[in-house]
């Protein structure tokens, strides 16, 4: 069973992500799209989008640290073993409560706002159903983690080199079998949620405009300003007004 889940299904996973994500994008790009409901109601939108996307930021970021970056690379710069755990954790659990946070408002807004209630499809219940469970799992074990203080388990010893195996093509099946359950129950959970990731709504993380961060200011100008900069029109009701001066 541990070969099934750590050695086979990360692979199948990842050829369903790469696989759909290639046919959503050839049959199906009129649907690659958030379907935004900003329309609908925007009050509980501009709360919660943002919380959440810069939650999930923080949060992705610190797992390509916590997972690619091996421990003796950061032993070479300095930074200690408690230091790393100390910081991981505050900064995980932070990030990770933002993002629960920020999706339950936007959860929220979609079950109570009849428009984008209405709007929602069962694709969307699932997605939004494994996604809150994904996160809320990887927030257990951070908490877990802070509760257990130094007999915290250290996951760069068993689900970093698993993850870091992968790559070559060699798993490392014992390492992730060594590790708690709530670390196999969250890494399961994360590898359903990669495997409908492509015939979800996000997808269009794959296609995020960072480019507009880069982009040059547009500049608009109102129409006040486009009023004080045309030149008078010549015709008859101008004409007249002159001449009803001179008289």
């Amino acid at each position: 069973m541990s070969t099934v889940l750590w050695g086979v299904l990360p692979y199948v996973m990842l050829a369903v992500l790469v696989g759909g994500t290639w046919w959503r994008y050839r049959y199906d790009k009129f649907g690659w799209t958030t379907r935004s409901s900003q329309l609908y109601e925007s009050r509980l939108l501009r709360i919660g989008s943002p919380v959440f996307h810069i939650g999930i930021l923080v949060v992705l970021i610190g797992h390509v640290i916590g997972l690619v970056i091996p421990e003796s690379w950061t032993d070479a710069i300095g930074v200690s073993q408690e230091m790393y755990h100390v910081n991981a954790l505050v900064l995980g659990g932070v990030a990770g409560l933002f993002t629960l946070g920020g999706l339950l408002i936007l959860v929220y807004r979609r079950r109570t706002t009849g428009p984008v209630f209405m709007a929602t499809t069962r694709n969307d219940k699932l997605m939004y159903a494994v996604l809150v469970t994904t996160i809320a799992l990887g927030l257990w074990t951070t908490l877990k983690a802070v509760g257990a203080g130094h007999e915290a388990h250290d996951y760069r010893q068993t689900v970093s080199p698993w993850f870091r195996s992968l790559f070559t093509l060699q798993p490392d099946v014992d390492a992730m079998a060594a590790a708690p359950v709530q670390f196999h129950v969250h890494v399961l959970m994360a590898m359903v949620l990669f495997t409908i990731w492509p015939f979800t709504r996000l997808v269009h993380a794959f296609t995020a405009p960072l480019h507009y961060l880069f982009r040059p200011y547009i500049v608009y100008r109102s129409r006040d300003d486009l009023a004080s900069a045309r030149p008078p029109r010549r015709g008859w009701s101008a004409v007249g007004t002159s001449d009803r001066s001179r008289r």
